[in-house]
Order: C-alpha cells, then sequence, then structure tokens
C-alpha cells in the first residue's frame, strides 16, 4: 500500500513472522473446509458463503506464498531484476486483489441476505457471479497493468521490494484504488447489517446470553472486520506517512489476516464447530468399533 518503503527490523520480524503464522491458519482453514464442506453448504446462501470463504483463503495463501518468493529474490537483487521480480509481482498482484474481490463479493452476499433487495438468484447464476468478480476482474486488472507498463519497463520497483512501481509509473495505484474502493464498501455493507441489527433487536434471533446489543454488535464488527479487509484501511496511512508507528500497526493487522480468517470466518461459526465435532465423533466411533470388532475376532480364535 505504501509508495516507499522502510529498512527497520521489527517491520521486518512482524512481516515475516505474521505471514508464516497466516499461511499455517490459511492451510487449516482450508482443510477444515474441506472436511465439513458437505455439512454446512446445504442451502444456497451458505454453500456461496463458504465457496467465498474457501476462495478467500485460497486467494491470501497463493499471494503470501508470492509474497515471500518476493521478498527472498529482492534480498538477493539489488536493484532488483526485472525478470525475476515480475512473474511473482504479476501473480502478488492478481491473487491480492482477488482476495479483495471475494471479499466484496461476500459483503454483497451478506447486503443480499439483509436486505433482499433483490428476488431469489439461483445457485448457478450467484456461482458465476462470484467467479466473474472474484478472479475476472483481478485478472483484468493485472493484466492492463503489464500491459500499460511494458514499453519503458516501469512495472516494478527497482529497489527494497519486488512490488508495483510508484516513483516512474505509478502501477501501484493499480492495487490501492480497488483494494480501498472494496475496504469503502466493505465498510458501509458493514454499517448497513449493523444498522438492520438494532432496528430488528439484535437480542431476538440470539442464544440467551448473548442477548446484550453491544455484546453483539461487537462480535459482528469481530467477525466481519477481518473477512471484509477493513484493516486494509490503516493502509491510507502508510501511504502519505513513514512514521513507524502506523506500519507496524498495518504490518502486524495484515500479516496476521490468515489467523483472524481461520478464527473469525471459520472456528467462531456455530454450524462448523457443530459439523467439526460430528466428524470427529463420527470418526472416534467408528475407530473404537473397528478395534472392537478386531478383538472380537482374536478372541474367537
Amino acid at each position: 500500500m505504501s509508495p516507499f518503503s522502510l529498512d527497520h527490523k521489527a517491520l521486518a520480524y512482524i512481516t515475516y513472522i505474521g505471514v508464516a503464522i497466516s499461511m499455517a491458519s490459511l492451510v487449516l482453514c482450508l482443510i477444515i473446509e474441506t472436511i465439513i464442506w458437505k455439512s454446512v453448504t446445504r442451502d444456497d446462501t451458505s454453500y456461496m458463503q463458504h465457496v467465498s470463504i474457501f476462495n478467500i483463503a485460497v486467494s491470501l495463501l497463493i499471494a503470501n506464498i508470492c509474497f515471500i518468493i518476493g521478498a527472498v529474490v529482492a534480498e538477493q537483487e539489488q536493484p532488483t531484476s526485472v525478470g525475476r521480480c515480475s512473474p511473482a509481482v504479476f501473480f502478488m498482484h492478481f491473487f491480492y486483489l482477488a482476495l479483495f474481490f471475494w471479499m466484496l463479493f461476500l459483503a454483497l452476499l451478506l447486503f443480499y441476505r439483509v436486505t433482499r433487495m433483490v428476488s431469489q438468484i439461483l445457485r448457478n447464476e450467484m456461482m458465476t457471479i462470484a467467479f466473474i468478480v472474484g478472479y475476472g476482474a483481478p485478472l483484468l486488472i493485472a493484466v492492463i497493468t503489464v500491459a500499460s507498463t511494458a514499453g519503458p519497463q516501469n512495472y516494478i520497483t527497482r529497489q527494497y521490494a519486488c512490488w508495483l512501481n510508484w516513483d516512474e509509473s505509478k502501477a501501484l495505484l493499480a492495487f490501492v484504488i480497488p483494494a480501498l474502493t472494496i475496504v469503502a464498501i466493505n465498510l458501509m455493507v458493514l454499517i448497513v447489517v449493523l444498522y438492520k441489527m438494532l432496528r430488528r433487536g439484535v437480542g431476538a434471533t440470539t442464544q440467551q446470553d448473548e442477548k446484550h446489543p453491544l455484546l453483539v454488535i461487537a462480535r459482528c464488527v469481530a467477525i466481519l472486520t477481518p473477512i471484509f479487509g477493513l484493516t486494509w484501511g490503516f493502509g491510507t496511512g502508510t501511504m502519505v506517512s513513514r512514521e513507524i508507528g502506523i506500519h507496524v500497526v498495518f504490518a502486524l493487522l495484515n500479516s496476521l489476516q490468515g489467523f483472524f480468517i481461520l478464527v473469525f470466518g471459520t472456528l467462531l461459526d456455530s454450524k462448523v464447530r457443530k459439523a467439526l465435532q460430528g466428524k470427529l465423533s463420527l470418526q472416534k466411533l467408528s475407530s473404537s468399533h473397528t478395534q472392537n470388532t478386531s478383538a472380537g475376532s482374536s478372541s474367537t480364535h
């Protein structure tokens, strides 16, 4: 998000440790989604919700892998090599944008569920819209960015990082503008959701121990903030300031986004926990039955 790089050890440690935790969390998230998929995707909206979560996790995981590759290349070569950096930058650009566009689709899906402003959308139609928004739009932006900067070779930065150029071509705007626009849209969706909850009475559809409005609102904000990518809004501060504090906050929140997605997007979902417990109970029961059968068979011999 920032047009300039800060050579600071604290930022480096926070970034690499946070990204490593995120990558491990995203792998776990994908495993859990695969295990409980059939149990939690029986209606169309739940199906599309988990399609979105799955693709958010995939996009962020691949983007983080590309980020690590780009960081290694940048450390080995100064100034950075266009030939070695460009593929990493392209896929990083594409998959980070895909992350944002899938978060946008998830926000619009929630907006649709809350407001019902349009008629019923069939699953096949929603899938088509989701993949056009989630991968089609980012691919178009990434390709146009490469094409528009190919001539003067101002696609990537020259020093300190493998990332989109700022000083000569302002190619970085091809990431910053879509990302911040989506953050703004998702923030408005969050406000609408909170408004609808307050109007309906948040305690009407919640459990007995969660009926206090402030607790329900706080839980809603905590869950939706990382899934909607709202922490990337701190990027506006890193775009205009070299103050180390804002950069540390930004790095801390966004390097751990994968961990937050695992916790708030998957583990805190009551349906996911129930389905996962059911799967684990069935496995234990099956294992116990197999052991008993083997023991009985041995005793008869």
